[in-house]
């Protein structure tokens, strides 16, 4: 199994929290880096291999992956066009995704609790997508719809007559068997072919999921505390109340 980590962009929003500009990956919670705390993550739970998606000041990222003992083997996939949608830096780890292999999809900017990605790593489901019921309301998490047990949507707005009995956000994580992850890469090539670079990685992924719903499914997360790292609040909460509600099972982390 690869994991892809997607950490090409900027975080420009986050200037006043992050004065030297480092990437978002490189913000530290508790001492440690979220990146570190991603690769740590995964090899504990058995990831050997790890495909770093860089773009923004991408030698910073490399440099410190280099002084972490704790990780995956890693290999590196550059995105120039990284100011452009994350659908181009999916894009840019085809060849992983082509492998053959289970692959996982990781946003680089979530802190979380171990338990969630244990819970993607163990998972029986082939085409898994993860599922927090307990979220805030709102424009801006991207959201999981369900109706009698299958995802009918996976976007942040959805359409006023959508039919569901489950609502959740995505945690940004998912895993994807080998044809599937294959039937990913060329959706996102089809997206840049059409001139659609600017979309999130979120709509390619959604298009095959409302093509064969049947092939996908969910783990429920709900209760396990993460946090995207996306605006100054979210540094404040991440700092106050995830990393402790964290610590509280894991005192190390």
């Amino acid at each position: 199994m690869h994991a892809i980590i997607l950490a090409a962009g900027r975080g420009k929003r986050l200037a006043g929290h992050n004065p030297d500009g480092h990437p978002k990956c490189l913000m530290e919670f508790g001492g440690r880096s979220l990146l570190a705390r991603h690769l740590d993550l995964l090899y504990r739970f058995g990831v050997r291999s790890a495909d770093l998606v860089v773009g923004y000041e991408a030698d910073r990222i490399i440099e410190h992956v280099a002084t972490l003992r704790s990780r995956p083997d890693v290999a590196y996939h550059f995105n120039p066009r990284y100011e452009q949608g994350s659908v181009i830096s999916l894009w840019a780890a085809a060849d992983t995704l082509n492998s053959g292999e289970p692959s996982l999809v990781m946003d680089a900017d979530v802190l979380y609790h171990p338990g969630i990605l244990q819970r993607l790593v163990e998972t029986k489901v082939e085409n898994c997508y993860l599922l927090d019921r307990d979220f805030l309301p709102g424009d801006e998490p991207v959201k999981i719809a369900l109706r009698d047990g299958v995802m009918v949507e996976f976007r942040k707005q959805l359409a006023p007559d959508l039919q569901y009995d489950t609502l959740g956000e995505s945690v940004g994580f998912f895993r994807f068997g080998p044809d599937c992850a294959a039937a990913i890469a060329k959706q996102c090539a089809r997206y840049d072919a059409e001139g659609l670079a600017d979309a999130p990685h979120e709509e390619a992924l959604r298009d095959l999921l409302l093509r064969r719903p049947g092939d996908f499914g969910i783990e429920d997360v709900s209760g396990l505390p993460w946090i995207e790292i996306d605006f100054p609040e979210d540094v404040v909460r991440a700092t106050e109340e995830v990393l402790p509600a964290i610590r509280a099972d894991y005192p190390d982390f």
